[in-house]
């Protein structure tokens, strides 16, 4: 497609040859002619001066001497839109379900919904339109989809929650008898696992995205648009706000409220509630302001700890002089 008319398509206005044309897209470093890159993070702007790329999708306040720019607002969300009209969405093998996957006859499946081989998809599941189950993707009985729900490969729904009574030494599982709701336009990524309620509902809110290896509580509930990235883990009877981003590696305690338009750093440990509008960091969390100042204190511990130990020194020297 020529720049010209890819600008239309994005949003974007063409500084430089307009006629060129672009087939794929590539990273800054890896591309080469007749490849569209973007640049949206400034830290990699020198790669400008070195990039084979016929053409690059920047920001409004970007100049280049060497290649043909498509200037953007939100040059990232251009790119993408451009990366969907060169490359297109994944092309499903089969309509429907496939042959080798088991969906239990009292399960619904909407139109235009996918489920790949060895999916299981149990009893009384109700899937709305044009979801996709990667595969080997099981759902357990009772869980419920919104429409354009995506399942990468190897996550389980509605798998029991970690519940037990301890009584006489001997911990006695209780029954789970909940579901898991996943709304509409959520995304769970591979290897994922989301346990169903005990009593009523664990829920995915409406256009959620996961990475891969998440691990979500019974009973807790992750409100709409929330980013969680690979290796977080949420204990149950969670409260989670919309737009809530929670980094790699954070673990949540049970039982605590996240607000609205909440971040976590990655490997934080989060053990209390986090008010609307926060950036916490570190185990346990803390404000990010804070814990900057922490952890630059913490790479000057053995230093500190020495000269602790000169000052304690110096004071029993004049407290056995008597001055």
């Amino acid at each position: 497609m020529k720049l010209n008319e890819l600008a239309k398509w994005i949003g974007a206005e063409v500084v430089g040859d307009g006629s060129i044309e672009v087939n794929a897209a590539n990273t800054l470093e890896s591309a080469t002619g007749g490849q569209l890159s973007f640049l949206a993070n400034p830290k990699y702007i020198k790669q400008l001066e070195t990039t084979k790329a016929s053409a690059v999708v920047a920001g409004l306040n970007v100049t280049s001497d060497r290649v043909a720019l498509l200037r953007a607002k939100d040059p990232y969300y251009s790119f993408m839109q451009a990366v969907v009209i060169l490359h297109g969405h994944r092309k499903h093998p089969h309509r429907g379900v496939h042959p080798t996957a088991y969906v239990d006859p009292t399960a619904t499946v909407g139109e235009g919904t996918v489920v790949y081989p060895g999916c299981y998809v149990g009893p009384e599941v109700k899937i709305g339109r044009d979801c996709i189950l990667y595969p080997n993707v099981v759902v357990y009985e009772k869980c419920i989809f919104g429409d354009r729900v995506t399942i990468h490969a190897g996550t389980v729904i509605g798998e029991d929650g970690f519940g037990y009574a301890t009584h006489g030494g001997e911990h006695h599982k209780i029954p789970q008898v909940g579901n898991v709701i996943i709304e509409d336009d959520v995304e769970i990524g591979a290897n994922c696992a989301i346990d169903r309620g005990t009593l009523g509902s664990t829920i995915i809110g409406k256009g959620t995205k996961t990475s891969n290896l998440i691990a979500i509580g019974h009973n807790t509930t992750v409100g709409p648009h929330g980013l969680l990235v690979a290796q977080v883990g949420i204990a149950g009877s969670v409260t989670i706000g919309h737009h809530v981003t929670i980094a790699g590696q954070v673990g949540v305690a049970g039982h605590i409220k996240l607000g609205d338009n909440v971040t976590i750093a990655a490997q934080s440990g989060v053990i209390n509630d986090i008010p609307d509008q926060s950036t916490v960091m570190g185990a346990p969390a803390m404000p990010a302001s804070q814990g900057r100042r922490v952890y630059t204190i913490f790479t000057q511990l053995p230093e500190l700890v020495e000269r602790i130990k000169r000052l304690e020194q110096a004071l029993d020297e004049l407290s056995s002089t008597g001055e």
